[in-house]
């Protein structure tokens, strides 16, 4: 990479950090969303929160009947409490796919409705291995993993006390890392990650004073981790939707978390054959490191967009990322070549 192209990747990457920073599971996402609709204010965009609680930002672009919207999310996993027990322990519920056997023993922050905040940490029911003789053999789940709560608490009433509640938000750590080799380690990536990236490509557009020649959109929805962010603030004149989330790394694919991935198929079936083809157009004509792939296990905010009832072609992108929906790695590599290949897609 040249000194330019180091400037926006390490911007994209500082940026993503900072969101990180912001606990925001699906349902709880208003701190992140002003987060976001401010960092695109201050590049000189207009952008506006929406009803449902996402943030819409407007480029620029001259053809506003043939417009593009880029879609991100920011809302991540998380957890609810569902019960407070007579032990003085939390059950919850999940927010999104988050999985108990990969959130156990990771520090939470339990959010009550009159503003505290409680630290505690996601264990096995008797959690002691020297105790529990069934330690390793348990089965992990909601079920069998509780909320130990830091403080002096052993009764359902120690904790009402408090002030927490059935229907609290429950918030992992995400414990971001980036290494002197430019790995960026991190829970929730999906999709922070790419809101970081949306934010390289605005900044890059702002600092160049770049001519679109379509009129583009952002979306940076806030529910899609339970599969309706995109369902909604479609802007007229759109005829194509993308998805910019996180690119797929596992057994069988092509990706890594050094390229950006363009999905030709997920879950939800395929993608549009022109919208994949142009990017894939896009990311030669700029030499970005890409890989074409189809993702076993997979939705996205632009298929909510179509089911919505919107008539768009569209297309899914992201930057690798290992270990999806765990405890997430990518690479600035990654991000540096979803940057690449968006600036292509949009002839900026």
């Amino acid at each position: 990479m040249n000194e330019l192209e180091i400037k926006y990747a390490d911007y994209a990457v500082s940026k993503t950090c900072e969101l990180l920073g912001i606990d925001s599971p699906t349902g709880f996402t208003d701190k992140a969303a002003k987060w976001v609709k401010d960092e695109f204010t201050s590049l000189g965009f207009n952008a506006e929160i929406t009803n449902k609680g996402g943030v819409l930002v407007e480029l620029g672009g001259e053809d506003a009947d043939n417009a593009v919207l880029l879609e991100a999310h920011t809302d991540t996993l998380g957890g609810m409490v569902s019960q407070i027990k007579p032990n003085g322990r939390l059950k919850i519920t999940p927010l999104g796919g988050m999985c108990a056997d990969n959130g156990e023993t990771e520090d939470v922050r339990i959010y009550t409705r009159d503003g505290k905040v409680y630290d505690g940490t996601l264990q096995l029911c008797n959690a002691s291995i020297h105790v529990n003789g069934s330690y390793s053999s348990t089965s992990r789940s909601f079920d069998t993993t509780e909320v130990v709560i830091d403080e002096d608490v052993s009764s359902k009433e120690d904790v009402t006390n408090l002030g927490i509640c059935v229907g609290d938000i429950v918030c992992f750590e995400p414990r971001t890392k980036v290494t002197r080799s430019g790995y960026i380690k991190s829970r929730f990536l999906d999709d922070k990650l790419s809101v970081g990236i949306l934010l390289g490509l605005a900044k890059y557009i702002s600092d160049s004073s770049a001519k679109l020649s379509r009129k583009v959109y952002l979306h940076v929805t806030v529910y899609e981790e339970v599969g309706h962010g995109g369902s909604a603030s479609i802007p007229r004149g759109v005829t194509e939707a993308i998805s910019v989330d996180m690119g797929c790394v596992g057994d069988g694919l092509e990706c890594t978390e050094r390229k950006v991935s363009i999905c030709a198929k997920d879950s939800g079936g395929p993608y549009s054959y022109q919208v994949v083809t142009e990017l894939i157009n896009a990311a030669k004509k700029e030499n970005a490191d890409y890989a074409v792939d189809v993702y076993p296990h997979y939705g996205s905010d632009v298929e909510a967009t179509l089911r919505s009832g919107a008539d768009v072609r569209h297309g899914l992108i992201g930057a690798g990322v290992y270990a999806s929906h765990g405890y997430e790695r990518s690479h600035r590599d990654g991000v540096y070549n979803s940057i690449k290949l968006l600036k292509g897609y949009l002839n900026v």
